[in-house]
């Protein structure tokens, strides 16, 4: 039985029979009560798109993404979406990826935000200032943070402990008797490679390493831009004894000119790699561990996302501290750095 069945049967208008079930306070409770015990007798069974748009739910969330970034080609990215995503389908609530122009981003927003394709946001790879968090507060539309920016205080979001993840990394080279570090790293407008750059910087001048700027270079997050900062490095008069890398994409990079190059990895150079390497890279696929620091798994990430992402939707009016969780990360010692020789 549809609706417009059920208002025929009951002698009603179809809107005063479709608030009178979504339960909307302009129809009496007499009429109500009709309407509902009715709709159980006949077997009523609402549709669920048009009850959506009618409560002005779309039961989904999008991730809205500049096609410029490398995020697609980033398997941890993927990872935690694929976790957000598997942990929302238990409420039947879809995550939508859409692509974007990198300086059309916010207009993006908005078409999704006045068409209702999405009851609310998360933000991914945020920025130290980010002008999305600004326009989706003006717009008062739920949101979630993947990621903070310099000031985090009044909105919700997960994220790593960024700084204490490079930290871990120059202990753990430190501990192995490097003093000649170098960093690799990814744009500091980016948030989570500004704090790691924070990281880096405080773990160096707590074990007393000098900080050398030719040995701090930045590069794109593509695995392009990391073999070239790596062969940047190599041809300097004098080279490091290891490398930290901020970014896995970074990374695979760097360690294919390392390769190329002939150098026998954690021996002739020692390397630490934020988040890993995938595991069909041919490094990884040769047996040899690459020391990480790394984080939780997208499952955990996901299932801690998606309970947020509900509490946001839901508008839960609770202290701004009880939607934000900072995850600590954890160093796992491989095959990739050693004692230096």
């Amino acid at each position: 039985m549809d609706l417009k069945t059920l208002a025929a049967h009951l002698k009603l208008s179809q809107t005063t029979v479709s608030r009178a079930l979504n339960g909307y306070a302009d129809v009496s409770a007499a009429t109500r009560a009709r309407v509902v015990q009715a709709a159980a007798e006949l077997g009523y069974e609402p549709n669920p798109v048009a009850r959506n748009l009618a409560l002005g739910r779309a039961n989904a969330v999008g991730i809205v993404y500049p096609i410029e970034v490398d995020d697609v080609a980033d398997p941890r990215f993927l990872e935690v979406v694929s976790g957000i995503t598997e942990a929302l389908s238990e409420s039947n609530v879809d995550l939508f990826l859409v692509s974007a122009t990198h300086h059309g981003e916010l207009e993006t927003y908005s078409r999704l935000i006045q068409s209702r394709r999405v009851d609310g946001f998360v933000l991914a790879r945020t920025l130290v200032d980010d002008p999305r968090i600004d326009f989706l507060q003006q717009s008062g539309v739920p949101f979630l943070g993947y990621g903070r920016t310099a000031h985090c205080e009044d909105y919700p979001w997960f994220d790593f402990d960024n700084a204490e993840g490079s930290v871990l990394a120059v202990e753990r080279l430190v501990s192995l008797g490097h003093r000649q570090i170098a960093y690799i790293h990814a744009s500091l407008h980016y948030n989570f490679a500004y704090q790691r750059h924070e990281g880096f910087v405080r773990g160096m001048q707590q074990a007393g390493v000098p900080l050398r700027n030719e040995w701090m270079i930045q590069a794109a997050l593509s695995q392009c831009a990391g073999y070239e900062a790596m062969i940047k490095l190599l041809e300097q008069p004098e080279l490091p004894t290891a490398v930290f890398i901020d970014n896995n994409l970074a990374g695979v990079g760097a360690i294919g000119a390392l390769v190329d190059r002939g150098l026998t990895i954690g021996k002739d150079i020692s390397i630490i790699v934020y988040d890993g390497v995938p595991p069909d890279s041919l490094l990884t696929k040769s047996g040899m561990k690459v020391t990480s620091v790394i984080q939780p798994t997208q499952q955990r990430a996901g299932d801690s996302m998606a309970a947020l992402i509900h509490r946001v939707l839901r508008r839960e009016e609770v202290p701004m501290t009880e939607l934000q969780v900072l995850c600590q990360p954890a160093l796992l010692p491989g095959d990739s750095d050693g004692v230096v020789g």
